[in-house]
């Protein structure tokens, strides 16, 4: 037996024509003879039928009695409009339809065969609610407004969906309740009205089967597909951050082509800037441009001609072209017909995204069919216009925003830790600011936080720096002397005598030693003295001109000098900062969900971070100093694996430099002030300073009684002064020795005194190295080194 549905439901749904019938009994007794010889007809047509009263739940009695049914149903089907209503017999809320119009029953067929037809956004548990909603109000007579709009989508012979709004008249549905049914009162009522999503509410209070639903509807269906069409665009267009969702062009499009009635329409977009009065590419994913043709942005006055000019910046009207081919032909090759010739477009609709005048950008629609997009049909667009305008100047907003917040996030040190302080602050100025006072901003203070300062530096950077800047002044002024050379033999002039002296003199200086002032004093010589006398020889003799083009290819543009080892060191530094900053950026993250905390990151020649964390930087948890420890335990085991990414990318830089690691222990807390002046975080307080002064000293400190340096390649410095503080980070160390960070070869050295500082200690320990994730195996600094040779 061919059940309709198969969920709970609270209604036993049977079709029964009984409601309709009893009409046709009274019209029988009609004085009106053609009346009653019409119904007389019906009901001897359904007299053999008694299960047609009665109700019935197999669906395969709807096809046995087709022809019955089609008699009963002629009067509220009328033959005259079959072919243009779209109309058919049903059960309410149900994928059930019977007796169609003709013209149902040929939208059905254009769907194919394998179409099966089902309501739009009706789950099982709105199916149930639905009914409950029909029976409170028909049977309990307690007034709820169940209507909500009711949709069949269905695709036309071309693959276009289409949309039907679903109109049911009920006036042929009887109710009765079965044994199951309860009674409810205005409490129950209340009570449901409060928890519409509470399925199991709704099936204590109307059980499922509670009462038989004996009749039919009649479903009138109206295509909605424009109004539909209009809407999904609006609702595709409202929300954020649309353009990064995988599915947004492919939705778009999608609806567009539902709007026309056209199946193989695009959509592209071309975004303007008019500062610059130039087209440029909309980033998003799928989103692409036709006029644009792949190029990230182009002049307007190259992509428009003069008529599609006006019409989009002067008129801001729609310009169709229907003919691509025609207009490409007529002028001659001219954009945007150009572009979109190539492309194999036949026709499009170029609409102006405008606000006030004002070009936004552009709507583009394509078509591979010549006339398909013409100027009537752009005129569909005065619809959805608006909402594309308002998305793209909501666009425009959340873009700038979110270059503002890129600018703070990368070019100021207001973190995300801190920031609602300055929210806070910035709340205050505004209310100032509207009562009409004098709104100043007061100075943001975090008060009792700890520091902490990690850095992983380059080590012996100014050496490697000026060893490059050296071995590019020898090999730049060994090339000018070669050319000196060959043009004395030429001419034996003594002024070139004279000029190669001094370049000899120069080239003696920097290989000597390379003082402060030698590199202006060489780049000087050379731009003002010998380029104009290499200018003049390029043009006296072919050989030496030829010479003094390869010299010149060697110049960088930049700098106007050699830039061949200097680039390869700039390389590899910013190379080296710039990994390890990703890694150390990607542990915060984890660093701040355990506790909110201040951090700042720079790049020297090397990576330096301070923390802060304390009571007053925590918006809402309470600090204990369980966290500190945390924090500093974190901080150990990240420049452990700073250092270890170090290495491994080491052997892949131009320059092989080393690094080494600090970490500054300070025990006392401190008070944070926000210089405006300097946008960033400072300590506060002359005692405070203290702390700085130790910070920018402590990388250039010596062990005590030694020419030693304090920071060693392959080896982690933590300097402090506390005696409490040594026995934490020993316990660290212990344990992430046992994890495989450390070596056994650890130390406790003093350090010189800097100045206006004593009594500085250290542990210095000796970091574990592995080749990849992989590898469990692990290597000391001198074992790396000869492993990455090998």
């Amino acid at each position: 037996m061919e059940k309709h549905y198969q969920g709970e439901a609270p209604l036993i749904q049977l079709v029964s024509f009984n409601k309709l019938l009893e009409h046709y009994d009274e019209l029988a007794e009609s004085e009106d003879t053609f009346a009653a010889s019409r119904a007389q007809h019906i009901l001897d047509a359904q007299a053999p039928y008694p299960e047609l009263r009665e109700g019935f739940d197999d669906l395969s009695i709807l096809e046995e009695r087709k022809e019955v049914i089609h008699t009963i149903l002629a009067d509220t089907f009328s033959t005259a409009l079959t072919h243009n209503e779209i109309k058919a017999a049903s059960i309410a809320f149900a994928n059930l339809v019977f007796n169609s119009s003709k013209r149902f029953q040929k939208i059905l067929e254009d769907a194919g065969d394998d179409f099966e037809l089902e309501i739009q956004n009706m789950s099982d548990d709105i199916h149930y609610i639905m009914q409950c909603t029909v029976i409170l109000s028909f049977y309990y007579g307690f007034k709820v407004d169940f209507r909500r709009p009711l949709f069949f989508d269905i695709p036309d012979a071309n693959g276009i969906m289409r949309h039907y709004r679903i109109l049911y008249n009920a006036d042929f549905m009887e109710l009765i309740p079965t044994e199951k049914a309860k009674k409810l009162t205005q409490a129950d009522f209340d009570e449901l009205l409060e928890n519409f999503e509470n399925l199991d509410l709704w099936k204590e209070k109307i059980p499922p089967n509670s009462f038989i639903s004996k009749g039919f509807v009649i479903c009138n269906m109206f295509d909605v597909t424009a109004e539909h069409s209009i809407s999904e665009i609006k609702s595709t267009l409202i929300g954020s951050n649309k353009r990064g969702n995988e599915n947004f062009m492919e939705n778009f499009q999608s609806t567009f082509r539902s709007l026309f009635n056209l199946k193989n329409i695009n959509v592209g977009f071309a975004g303007y800037d008019a500062s610059a009065n130039r087209f440029l590419r909309i980033y998003g994913k799928g989103i692409s441009s036709y006029i644009l043709k792949g190029l990230e942005t182009e002049s307007c006055d190259i992509m428009l001609c003069e008529y599609s000019h006006a019409k989009l910046f002067k008129e801001n009207a729609y310009f169709a072209i229907p003919n691509v081919e025609k207009y490409f032909k007529k002028s001659e090759g001219a954009q945007p017909y150009k572009n979109l010739h190539e492309q194999g477009i036949k026709s499009a609709i170029l609409a102006p995204i405008a606000d006030d005048g004002n070009l936004l950008g552009v709507l583009e629609l394509v078509s591979k069919k010549t006339n398909e997009l013409n100027s009537i049909n752009a005129n569909k667009l005065d619809d959805v216009m608006p909402y594309i305008v308002s998305a793209v100047l909501r666009s425009i907003e959340e873009e700038q925003n979110l270059v503002d917040a890129i600018i703070q996030h990368e070019c100021t040190t207001v973190h995300e830790s801190v920031y609602w302080k300055f929210q806070q602050e910035a709340k205050r100025f505004m209310v100032d600011d509207i009562a009409g006072k004098q709104p100043v901003f007061n100075d943001i203070v975090f008060k009792d936080v700890y520091p902490l300062y990690g850095q992983t530096d380059i080590k012996d950077s100014s050496r490697e720096r000026n060893l490059a800047i050296q071995r590019d002044l020898m090999i730049q002024l060994s090339e000018i002397n070669g050319i000196l050379k060959e043009a004395i033999k030429e001419y034996k002039l003594p002024i070139y005598e004279e000029l190669m002296f001094r370049v000899e003199m120069y080239l003696k200086e920097v290989k000597e030693t390379l003082y402060t002032h030698t590199e202006q004093a060489v780049f000087d010589f050379v731009k003002e003295e010998v380029k104009p006398v290499l200018e003049h020889l390029k043009g006296e003799h072919k050989f030496l001109s030829k010479k003094i083009e390869e010299y010149d290819s060697k110049i960088d543009e930049t700098t106007e000098s050699y830039y061949d080892h200097r680039r390869n060191y700039d390389d590899s530094v910013m190379e080296a900062n710039m990994q390890l900053a990703v890694l150390l950026d990607k542990k915060q993250d984890e660093a701040q969900a355990m506790f909110p905390h201040y951090f700042e990151r720079y790049k020297t020649d090397g990576v330096e971070h301070n923390m802060y964390i304390g009571s007053s930087i925590s918006q809402n948890k309470s600090f204990s100093e369980l966290y500190l420890s945390n924090l500093r335990l974190w901080q150990l085991q990240v420049m452990c694996e700073m250092e270890n990414k170090y290495y491994k990318l080491k052997p892949h830089l131009p320059v092989k430099l080393d690094v080494a690691s600090l970490i500054l222990v300070y025990s006392t807390s401190l008070s944070i002030r926000f210089r405006m002046d300097e946008k960033r975080f400072d300590v506060d307080g002359t005692y405070n300073a203290r702390y700085e002064v130790i910070k920018k000293r402590i990388d250039k400190s010596y062990i005590k009684g030694t020419n030693e340096r304090l920071t060693q390649k392959g080896k982690l410095a933590i300097v402090y002064s506390q005696l409490k503080d040594e026995r934490e980070y020993m316990r660290y160390i212990q344990f992430l020795k046992a994890k495989g960070y450390f070596t056994n070869n650890i130390e406790i050295v003093e350090l010189e005194g800097l100045q206006g500082v004593s009594g500085l200690k250290a542990i210095r320990a000796e970091i574990l190295y592995r080749k990849d994730k992989k590898s469990e195996k692990t290597y000391t600094y001198d074992d790396l080194m000869e492993e990455l040779k090998n």
